[in-house]
């Protein structure tokens, strides 16, 4: 029997081939099988990797995009990188792309005496504007006209309407140029409005149908937010795109053109946004693509200290300049200085707010304008001011910011100290002439 099984499990083997051959065969199939099912999962997984990957970098806030780079020479095939875009990018460059149309550059120019072969005056670093009339190389009988600034603005209504700031069109005499989608159109411009007060003007071109931007809620505003500045950085390089984020709010500092005028500016906004000369007037956006400010100056001899006035200070000017095409200011018609803690101590005073009333160191400068409404309504020289309608006045809430709420004609109620009596004072406002 034993032979026989033997003989039989010889015979299943084949001639040949022992026990230890067979068993190496199975184990041999074993892993060839083990291995096919191996890849095939791998096949699986890759491809629905491959196809659920991107959904899921979406969802992450992440696209994904795919650039072409070819190779030196072109003799290989091109290489696919692969970047990822972050959704704040991808949110600035939709901005970008829907506010440039709207925003455009100003270009000063102004009728000059000719200047002739003097090589003092033909000099590369000598300023048109500044060549004196009728001076030495210039010819009285002849003019050029020569462009003398430059400057950033944008379109508040479909009718040609363009906010800008008053320092880049504050010459009357000068001629007004406006140019549009990036310089390939060019308009005049005419000057319908100076903001007697803010650095802030309107100009308008003929047309209809332009692209326009949305004034945002400047109050909402908060520190370390993203902003986005548009301009015609250094009058050269138009819709000059920046991105920074609110560094500040509520800042007052005193600009300078250099030529010695200064402005006080109040309640503005500091950013990191590139701010460059040139820049003057253009928008400042949230990331909304609201405007949320007008660029208007920067810090000289720092970095990235750059300031916008609050677009809530534009809303009503604009609201003025289509119901009337002129900005009519408030005005009380003192002069002022504002108490605080320290003032009050030096000049042993009761309040440490207010605006006390007092005249400036030149003989014309009073305390209180003739004929003005404070003047109508017997304010003094030496009286506080503290609040009008129930609002105080202080640092932080200067009288200007707050007559600035009010339009001329309104009657408005002043709460005045005067040697230890407090009362209530009924003013009449007026509009203010530059």
């Amino acid at each position: 029997m034993k032979e026989n099984t033997l003989e039989n499990e010889k015979e299943e083997m084949g001639p040949g081939e022992s026990r230890s051959d067979r068993k190496r065969g199975r184990e041999n199939a074993g892993t060839l099988r083990l291995f096919v099912g191996i890849a095939f999962i791998s096949f699986i997984f890759g491809t629905l990797g491959a196809l659920w990957a991107p959904r899921f970098l979406e969802k992450l806030g992440v696209e994904e995009s795919v650039q072409q780079t070819p190779r030196e020479g072109n003799k290989k095939p091109p290489v696919f990188v692969r970047e990822r875009v972050v959704e704040e990018d991808s949110l600035v460059v939709d901005i970008v792309a829907k506010a440039s149309p709207a925003v455009v550059s100003i270009v000063v120019s102004t009728d000059v005496t000719a200047v002739t072969n003097n090589p003092f005056f033909n000099s590369p670093f000598f300023f048109p504007n500044q060549i004196p009339p009728n001076g030495p190389g210039t010819d009285s009988s002849q003019t050029e006209r020569q462009r003398v600034g430059s400057g950033t603005g944008f379109f508040v209504s479909a009718d040609g309407l363009i906010v800008t700031n008053k320092h880049v069109v504050k010459d009357e005499g000068a001629i007004y140029t406006v140019l549009l989608d990036g310089g390939k159109e060019e308009r005049m411009a005419t000057v319908l409005a100076r903001d007697p007060v803010k650095d802030l003007a309107i100009l308008k071109i003929e047309g209809t149908g332009f692209p326009m931007l949305e004034l945002g809620d400047s109050d909402l505003l908060k520190t370390g937010q993203t902003v986005v500045a548009i301009g015609n950085s250094l009058g050269e390089f138009s819709n000059s795109v920046s991105k920074g984020i609110i560094s500040g709010l509520g800042r007052d500092v005193t600009a300078g053109s250099g030529f010695g005028d200064e402005e006080l500016l109040s309640d503005i906004i500091q950013t990191d946004a590139a701010i460059n000369p040139g820049n003057s007037g253009g928008p400042l956006l949230d990331i909304s693509g609201k405007v949320v400010g007008i660029n208007v100056a920067t810090a000289r001899g720092a970095e990235n200290i750059g300031f916008a006035l609050p677009s809530n200070q534009l809303k009503r000017i604009v609201e003025d300049v289509k119901a009337t095409g002129k900005i009519s200011v408030a005005y009380m018609g003192v002069r002022y200085a504002l108490l605080d803690a320290r003032s009050m101590k030096e000049n042993n005073l009761p309040f440490d707010y207010g605006a006390l009333v007092l005249r400036g160191t030149e003989p014309s400068d009073l305390a209180v304008l003739p004929g003005s409404p404070a003047d109508k309504a017997g304010i003094v020289e030496g009286d506080i001011l503290l609040e009008v309608e129930g609002q105080k006045i202080d640092t932080k809430l200067p009288l200007g910011n707050i007559l600035a709420q009010y339009r001329p004609g309104d009657s408005v109620t002043v709460k005045v100290w005067r040697k230890g009596e407090t009362k209530d004072v009924r003013v009449t406002l007026e509009e203010r002439r530059e």
